[in-house]
């Protein structure tokens, strides 16, 4: 007999393709983009480094080919589906100015972003578009100490979302994400238990000992914006036109600042300024770009807006956090453009800043200079600037994620 006449007939590859759910196919595609960072990761090479605006190199990144890798990968596969449900200014909106701008332009960049989409079934993630800042402002009654309407809010918003649609309930939140900057952002994510445990939450209070979790949560900067945009806060001298070692100024803001004013303040070398209040006529950005370090302390909560404003002047930034996770620190290497001193070393802080060579703090300056892209604030964003930098944050976490659908094995 013929062979041929026993084979089955074969089935048409539009047929096959049929047999795959959505969600198998958005999870395949994810799998090819795993792939490819993979391999980047494992040969080092990327055969794909012609980039028109920028190709990341050198030590301020873990691995720079890996991140670029997955940068590309990122914008060739990534779609984000914004929930339309609520209203301004509680939803879709929030502050572009002052500390929390990074709420509000990350919301309005989400909203014209070419990563989004209007098809629900074709994301990979689902963004909830509250404004923890504008929540506090608009729901919370002041001095009333009731942390109940605010978290009602996050929790009713999350009920009508999950039954309206299939997303929420079948991931349990874990390809959703919530981004807030006001430091109540973690205790208002706590209300809804799947948005704490499963959902990635991008927080400027990335406090690992109030819950914050590197390995699904993103650690976002925090960014002042007096203005709305950086007009006037970029750049600064040359390292030959730095005559201070170091300088700090702030109020007696939680437990690290007494320890570094009490050694510190009033010190007799005058290149060491460090102060709890700036001296009258004396403006806070040239004294950071008369330095050539400045001092990032924690206050009350582990973020602040110093360590981008002192990228942005081009002084090298000195670290002194407990429990933070440094913005994007899962592709950049902050110790190759800061310092990082522990608090128990804050007496020894001139040994160590005088210890560091003038060949290596020029590297640092260098390496700050590269970085700074990464944090810089963009209207429309551009690529790599500071709003896709959370969102490659974001994709890493959505990588670490398969989803299934509920009826499929």
């Amino acid at each position: 007999m013929n062979d041929t006449h026993s084979m089955a007939p074969s089935t048409p590859v539009s047929a096959r393709i049929e047999k795959y759910s959505n969600v198998q196919r958005l999870e395949a595609s994810l799998g090819h983009a795993r792939a490819a960072i993979r391999e980047a990761l494992t040969t080092n090479e990327d055969h794909h480094t012609q980039d028109p605006d920028y190709t990341p190199t050198g030590p301020i990144y873990w691995n720079a080919t890996t991140f670029h890798r997955s940068y590309l990968e990122m914008e060739k596969h990534l779609k984000v589906f914004v929930y339309e449900e609520g209203d301004p200014p509680v939803f879709h909106y929030g502050p572009c100015k002052h500390t929390y701008a990074i709420e509000g332009l990350f919301i309005q960049g989400m909203e014209i972003s070419k990563f989004r989409t209007r098809d629900s079934e074709r994301a990979h993630l689902y963004f909830l578009p509250f404004s923890v800042t504008m929540i506090t402002q608009v729901v919370y009654v002041v001095d009333s100490h009731d942390w109940g309407p605010m978290k009602n809010t996050a929790k009713d918003y999350v009920d009508v979302i999950a039954h309206k649609y299939p997303y929420w309930n079948r991931s349990l939140g874990a390809d959703h994400f919530m981004l807030a900057c006001h430091d109540w952002g973690p205790e208002i994510s706590f209300a809804v238990p799947n948005l704490y445990n499963n959902s990635i939450r991008a927080l400027c209070n990335a406090n690992t000992s109030e819950k914050f979790n590197p390995s699904r949560d993103v650690s976002i900067p925090e960014i002042h914006l007096p203005s709305g945009t950086t007009t006037g806060m970029l750049g600064g001298p040359s390292p030959s036109h730095r005559p201070l070692l170091v300088f700090y100024a702030g109020g007696v803001h939680g437990p690290i600042w007494p320890i570094l004013l009490h050694h510190w303040q009033h010190h007799k070398d005058p290149s060491i300024q460090i102060h709890e209040y700036l001296p009258k006529n004396t403006s806070y950005f040239a004294m950071m770009r008369q330095s050539k370090f400045c001092i990032c302390p924690s206050g009350y909560e582990v973020a602040s807006p110093r360590t981008v404003e002192v990228l942005y002047t081009s002084c090298v930034p000195v670290l002194i956090k407990d429990h933070y996770v440094m913005p994007f620190s899962d592709v950049l290497n902050w110790k190759t453009f800061a310092v990082v001193v522990a608090v128990e070393e804050i007496p020894d802080l001139k040994r160590i800043l005088e210890g560091i060579s003038g060949r290596r703090y020029l590297r640092m300056v260098k390496r700050g200079r590269e970085v700074r892209r990464h944090f810089e604030v963009s209207s429309p964003p551009k690529r790599y600037d500071v709003f896709h930098m959370i969102l490659h944050s974001i994709w890493l976490r959505r990588l670490n994620v398969r989803v299934r659908d509920v009826d499929v094995p």
